[in-house]
């Protein structure tokens, strides 16, 4: 996820510049700036409370995520338990048809048997009837019984002839008997495989079903994490955000107190000013005085880069070097700031009298500083990103053209340079205040 750096609040600080002597209008409009200062300050607090909630809600529902993911982990872990049964299971179907087929083989050969069995005796039955019907059946029988001599001898005919008719039912029942277990037999056999068949069949389906549940899962617990990813970056963003309000809400203190000193100043230079006219008009009489004007030659050694001489308006250039990149539509997409370029050891400085809102290391912006001005009755925001080094701190008052790090290539960067922000009024998010410095600041 990309990162973004945080909303921040409208940054009025310091009032800037002498104040008009004598003028009743002075009094309100520094009891103004006071005022606005304060309103402003109360507003960044009131969004630090807000950014507050936000985090709170963000744990919770990186927490909830967190159980949903742990349901969904455990979910995985049933069906991988189900699929590995399942996978048994067939596994064990798989075995008991290859039994099956192999009793189906020795049952074939029984069968072979009887079938040859019961084609023989079909044969024997054939002949029989044969017999029955050239000799009429019964009456052979009872012409053997009639033909007896003596008793005796009717008694034996009549066990022969009982004998014959018991041993006659005796093959049509064995020959019942045997087409009753083929069929039972062949039946049984058909009915025991199909039901294997049918069984894994289930459990192939079963299978595929639990595979496909699973790898709905295991899409549902990559969407999950991916999303606690987003909010734990999410929740990064909103704690640099208030990190930045609360370093804004400090500068925006110190800011009053430096107001509040300079107004107290000023209304002491004007009575002092008051006292010494009243004085020198009572004397009634001039005095002459002196003057002595002194002049600095001392000299300091100068980095590899000369910083950018002070322009004698509210702004001054932040960096030597060229400029690399303008303000607007570029390649990589919309540019809310100027690029200024050069190689070797480059000082920044602020472009501007200020406080120092945050300075700190970002992930996009490397190296970076916000400062916070007042110029003209109106609030500006710069950002000065990719330093190699920073040599001021958050609620720090600088000066115009003081340094406050060096010209690096940090974050989110292709090559040694300056990324230079100008807002009218406060930075946000989306850049909806950035304006072109280009004509502002003497680029």
């Amino acid at each position: 996820m990309k990162k973004s750096i945080i909303t921040l609040s409208l940054a009025a600080v310091l009032g800037f510049g002498s104040i008009t002597v004598g003028m009743p209008i002075e009094k309100a409009s520094a009891a103004n700036k006071i005022n606005d200062l304060n309103s402003q300050k109360e507003k960044i607090n009131q969004q630090r409370s807000g950014v507050e909630s936000k985090l709170n809600d963000t744990d919770k529902k990186i927490s909830e995520n967190q159980g949903e993911q742990q349901s969904v982990q455990s979910e995985i872990e049933r069906l991988d338990k189900a699929i590995s049964d399942a996978l048994a299971k067939i596994e064990e179907k798989n075995q008991e048809i290859a039994d099956t087929k192999k009793e189906i083989e020795k049952l074939e050969a029984e069968i072979e048997i009887l079938v040859e069995r019961i084609k023989k005796r079909n044969e024997l039955l054939k002949d029989r009837a044969r017999n029955y019907q050239e000799t009429g059946g019964m009456v052979s029988y009872i012409d053997v019984l009639m033909g007896a001599q003596s008793f005796g001898d009717f008694v034996e005919r009549v066990g022969a002839v009982a004998t014959i008719v018991e041993a006659d039912q005796d093959i049509l029942q064995a020959h019942q008997a045997d087409k009753d277990e083929l069929e039972k037999k062949q039946n049984q056999v058909k009915e025991e495989l199909a039901s294997l068949e049918t069984m894994r069949a289930e459990l192939e389906s079963m299978k595929k079903s639990l595979n496909a549940q699973k790898a709905e899962k295991d899409k549902l617990l990559a969407s999950l994490k991916h999303e606690e990813e987003e909010m734990h970056a999410h929740k990064l963003e909103l704690a640099e955000e208030n990190e930045i309000l609360a370093a804004q809400e400090a500068a925006l203190q110190k800011a009053i107190k430096l107001e509040q000193e300079r107004q107290a100043e000023a209304a002491r230079q004007k009575a002092a000013a008051e006292a010494a006219k009243k004085s020198s008009s009572s004397a009634g009489s001039s005095s002459s005085s002196g003057s002595s004007s002194s002049s600095d030659s001392g000299s300091s050694s100068s980095p590899q880069v000369s910083a950018p001489s002070v322009a004698s308006g509210a702004w001054t250039r932040p960096a030597s070097g060229r400029l690399s990149s303008g303000f607007g539509n570029r390649s990589l997409g919309n540019h809310f700031g100027v690029d200024i370029a050069s190689g070797g050891t480059v000082p920044i400085v602020a472009a501007a009298d200020g406080v120092v809102i945050r300075s700190y290391y970002s992930s996009s912006y490397g190296n970076a500083i916000f400062i916070a001005h007042s110029v003209g009755g109106q609030t500006y925001t710069t950002v000065y990103a990719h330093m190699r080094s920073r040599s001021v701190g958050s609620g720090q008052t600088v000066s115009k053209g003081q340094q406050i790090g060096i010209m690096g290539n940090t974050g989110q960067s292709y090559g040694q340079h300056l990324h230079f922000e100008l807002h009218r009024g406060s930075w946000d998010a989306a850049k909806s205040n950035a304006i072109n410095p280009v004509g502002i600041v003497p680029l």
